[in-house]
């Protein structure tokens, strides 16, 4: 009788262990999706304002960086694609509604006030994107996620300051606008 209760015992807790292991398993995989997924809405929106800047903006500093980013960020946003289809996991194909809503708002302005909200929106972006993958460059699961996460942050670092630059120009008025 003892040697039956061992066994149905072990039994469960074997049972146990191996439902507590696919959790983790799934619970690992979700935290490298929502990074993709994240990575990608914010690198199309980078890209996608970045081409209405290009167009729209007054001011010769603001338009280089526009020109930067859709570069950068279409390289790294194909490097993210490459990844996510190696691993089977699947990114955003469209701008989140933060950022849709931002490029409705862009679309309407003109002159330095187009240029003080899109740059505006990059120091934001920036800082928040730098969050983003500093948190999967320290806590991700997928050893490629996360390497690609620490490859591509001084990147992201150097727009930020880049951003900030650029932004503080234009409120002190020392960017010229040719």
């Amino acid at each position: 009788m003892t040697r039956v209760l061992y066994t149905v015992l072990f039994g469960v807790a074997c049972a146990i262990l191996t439902v507590a292991r696919a959790d983790d398993t799934a619970k690992k995989a979700d935290t490298d999706q929502h990074f993709a997924k994240k990575a990608a809405a914010g690198g199309l929106a980078e890209v996608n304002l970045s081409k209405i800047a290009m167009k729209q903006a007054s001011n010769t500093a603001v338009k280089r960086f526009a020109t930067h980013m859709v570069k950068d960020h279409t390289k790294a946003n194909s490097e993210l694609i490459k990844l996510a289809n190696s691993k089977k996991v699947s990114v955003a194909t469209t701008m989140d509604a933060e950022h849709q809503k931002l490029e409705k708002k862009l679309l309407n302005l003109k002159g330095a006030e187009f240029d003080r909200a899109y740059m505006a929106g990059q120091v934001k972006d920036h800082k928040e994107t730098i969050a983003l993958f500093e948190k999967e460059a320290k806590d991700g699961k997928d050893d490629d996620f996360r390497a690609w996460a620490k490859k591509t942050l001084p990147t992201l670092r150097d727009h930020l300051k880049m951003a900030t630059k650029v932004y503080d120009g234009l409120k002190s008025g020392k960017e010229s606008s040719r």
